[in-house]
């Protein structure tokens, strides 16, 4: 899955939007490096909603990057691990594009306030339903660890909600060209130019 969502925000990607993608790839490598400790585990931010809402199928590219960055530099992750990482962060990412992109792309503050919450909300608890299913999946020994992965994720999801939300309201005031529908979102709209 992983390799597929990469492949198709590669295709997403033209010249004039690398350097968007950079940044939102660092601004999501840095903030995920900040942990807080959470009883025998720990949370960090991961701004997969607002990177989603920014950058749509990039996401998978740009979280690829920072994923692998983490890997090899300070060992988060790992790279065997690589795989299921990247779409636990980048398939939310993509989900929170489609299901507040409309809501960021508003005129309205309040209305686009409300787009980078539920981008940032939804975007963590999607990939800790990811993350809890694919613990369960690894095996029934792991089901309570999957139970705690979503309860400590709860108050992520509602922090990244609110630092998401005033993201976008701080972007339509300085740059609202970040979150208009400026560049291919879309796979389907690329063309080979």
């Amino acid at each position: 899955m992983a390799a597929a969502g990469v492949a198709l925000g590669l295709r997403c990607i033209d010249d004039e939007r690398i350097p968007r993608v950079a940044v939102v790839s660092a601004a999501f490598f840095v903030a995920s490096l900040i942990h807080v400790p959470i009883g025998p585990s720990s949370a960090h931010l991961v701004l997969n909603g607002l990177t989603g809402a920014v950058l749509g199928w990039a996401a998978f590219p740009a979280m690829l990057v920072a994923l692998l960055l983490q890997a090899v530099f300070f060992g988060f992750g790992g790279l065997t691990t690589l795989g299921v990482n990247v779409t636990a962060m980048a398939a939310p990412a993509l989900l929170a594009h489609y299901a507040a992109r409309p809501l960021v792309r508003s005129r309205s503050p309040g209305v686009a306030a409300a787009g980078g919450a539920l981008a940032g909300g939804l975007g963590i608890a999607a990939g800790a339903g990811i993350v809890a299913g694919a613990l369960i999946l690894a095996g029934e020994e792991f089901a309570n660890v999957a139970k705690l992965v979503l309860l400590a994720h709860a108050p992520i999801a509602a922090v990244e909600a609110a630092i998401t939300a005033a993201v976008v309201v701080f972007l339509k005031r300085v740059k609202p060209e970040v979150l208009a529908a400026v560049g291919r979102n879309r796979p389907e709209e690329a063309t080979d130019a």
